[in-house]
């Protein structure tokens, strides 16, 4: 499931900027806009009965999600309706007074600033958006690093055991997709979709992508040669029978794929 960014305030306040920047700076995100959002399910009313609705159904879409983040982008004008979402991450646009709808106004709510993670009084998105996603994602490309290369046709728990291993060594890992969509009958899932099961499988298990975490797709190497102090070591790491009986190939059967 992901976790949530609410970013709300008045209309004309500058949510929808914020979340465009932070739909494409964090890792794995789906972004959420209120007119949209309105748009696919034909509901245009705005009473407090059609708010309440409206801030029911982002919450149900962003448990929906399979992304890492579900970015809600609402005006979410009640106290009510913002512990209904209950996101992980508040982020409040105060950068105006009053917006363009005087029935909004008048029903917005003041949140209380120790439920608020990012109160904003000015609309910089870009300094914003990488402050947040500084604080919520600190995958470093300088920290040494551990490599994981592999095909992850499909990812389980056999791969899970080998990124523990991984991780215990630098605090971060960098997990390599094969390019190998295509090749032979027995790498049936893209990239997009060996990416979004390892993402689920390491989210369920309390990592974070960009965090501790970084996938990234590679041409399908087969063969790595090194030549004399290269500063880094290639290393085999060895399981219990169970976990080295773990078979992608037997997986696939059983998916009938």
């Amino acid at each position: 499931m992901a976790k949530k960014i609410l970013v709300m305030g008045l209309p004309g306040s500058g949510k929808s900027t914020l979340a465009n920047k932070l739909r494409q700076k964090l890792s794995s995100a789906d972004h959420f806009e209120a007119d949209r959002v309105r748009a696919e399910y034909e509901d245009w009313d705005f009473s407090e009965e059609g708010r309440l609705r409206q801030a029911t159904r982002m919450g149900v879409l962003a448990h929906e999600s399979e992304k890492q983040w579900a970015i809600l982008d609402f005006v979410c004008p009640l106290e009510e309706y913002r512990e209904l979402v209950n996101a992980d991450i508040v982020i409040w646009m105060d950068t105006i007074t009053e917006g363009r709808y005087d029935d909004t106004n008048a029903m917005f709510t003041t949140p209380n600033l120790y439920k608020v993670d990012y109160h904003f009084t000015k609309l910089d998105s870009d300094a914003q958006a990488d402050l947040i996603v500084c604080q919520t994602e600190s995958f470093s490309w300088r920290k040494p690093t551990v490599q994981m290369l592999g095909r992850w046709q499909p990812w389980h728990d056999g791969h899970f055991e080998l990124f523990k291993k991984c991780l215990d060594k630098t605090g971060q890992v960098c997990i390599q997709v094969r390019d190998v969509e295509g090749w032979d009958d027995s790498n049936p899932f893209s990239f997009e979709e060996v990416k979004k099961n390892i993402v689920k499988g390491l989210t369920e298990k309390g990592f974070t992508l960009g965090k501790e975490y970084v996938i990234m797709l590679v041409p399908n190497i087969v063969n790595i040669t090194y030549g004399r102090k290269v500063g880094y070591a290639i290393e085999q790491e060895h399981f219990d029978e169970k976990i080295e009986n773990i078979s992608a190939t037997n997986i696939r059967k059983k998916m009938g794929v």
